[in-house]
């Protein structure tokens, strides 16, 4: 399968751009730069210069010659929104008129859900999405609605990786020699998924031509965030930082940190047949119950 891959350089499109390769696909992804370029070139991927914020430079030439796009690509500034809005402007009409009805899996994501430290999220909950992200609702509930398209749409717990992510920022912090620091509260719940372990749920949703809709990955279904940061900072020294802290030095989206949850991955194991293989240690697990 020929697949452009959108945020190639993430931390969740690395681990997807490697996943894919080395199933047999053929791999393209966005460069908004050549460092970039050059980065997407060790991973295993063809670069395809072009940016995000400027779709129609390259869609018409690129989409017609692949046959999925994933998309796992976000600014995280406050434009965020129109910039996602615009891309879909010229990305699901590409992809439509090709007749082909390709795939396109979008990312969502667990702060599309409210808070829920009591009953697991799955599929059918109904959206009461963080404020800073409330945009990508409409434009995810596009990507399903689209004809001529297979429309997917992955929602990733929070994730982790050895090169990224919350709580190797954690084990970084205690490096440094500062305390590692949690938002709103150290009893706040995370929901998990390894970045290795998505990859591997993006590839299962790519090559099931009958999936389509949304899915869950999440692999810790709750960790209280207090017990993460002790076990990956390595230190019983953590630092409660306000949420409206957190929001006024990173975005308001940072308010999602703060934001305790549970989610369900039953979906994802029983329809896709994902059987994710980095979870935490049973004792972790036992922490949140």
């Amino acid at each position: 399968m020929r697949v452009l891959v959108l945020g190639g350089t993430g931390s969740i499109g690395r681990a997807i751009v490697r996943r894919l390769g080395s199933a047999g696909h053929q791999v393209r992804a966005l460069a908004r730069s050549p460092e970039a370029a050059e980065r997407l070139l060790v991973l295993g991927a063809e670069p395809v210069a072009g940016d995000l914020a400027a779709p129609a430079l390259w869609t018409g030439a690129v989409v017609p010659e692949v046959d999925a796009v994933v998309h796992a690509a976000c600014t995280f500034d406050a434009d965020m929104g129109r910039v996602d809005a615009a891309l879909l402007d010229a990305l699901l009409p590409a992809l439509a008129a090709t007749g082909r009805r390709p795939a396109l899996v979008y990312t969502g994501g667990c702060w599309l859900w409210g808070p829920s430290p009591d009953r697991a999220i799955d599929e059918t909950v109904p959206f009461d999405p963080l404020p800073a992200f409330a945009w990508m609702v409409p434009n995810l509930q596009r990507v399903l609605a689209t004809p001529g398209i297979r429309g997917a749409v992955v929602h990733p717990a929070m994730v982790h990786a050895d090169d990224g992510g919350p709580l190797a920022a954690m084990a970084e912090q205690a490096r440094a020699g500062r305390p590692v620091q949690v938002v709103g509260s150290p009893d706040v719940l995370w929901p998990l998924v390894h970045a290795d372990d998505l990859a591997e749920l993006y590839r299962l949703v790519l090559e099931d031509d009958g999936f389509a809709g949304p899915v869950i990955g999440v692999t810790d279904e709750a960790v209280r965030v207090g017990d993460l940061a002790r076990r990956f900072g390595g230190t019983p020294d953590v630092q409660v930082v306000p949420e409206d802290r957190a929001a006024a030095e990173r975005g308001e989206w940072a308010r999602g940190f703060a934001r305790s949850q549970r989610l369900s991955g039953a979906l994802a194991r029983d329809r896709l047949g994902w059987s994710p293989g980095h979870r935490l240690s049973s004792a972790d697990r036992q922490s949140a119950a």
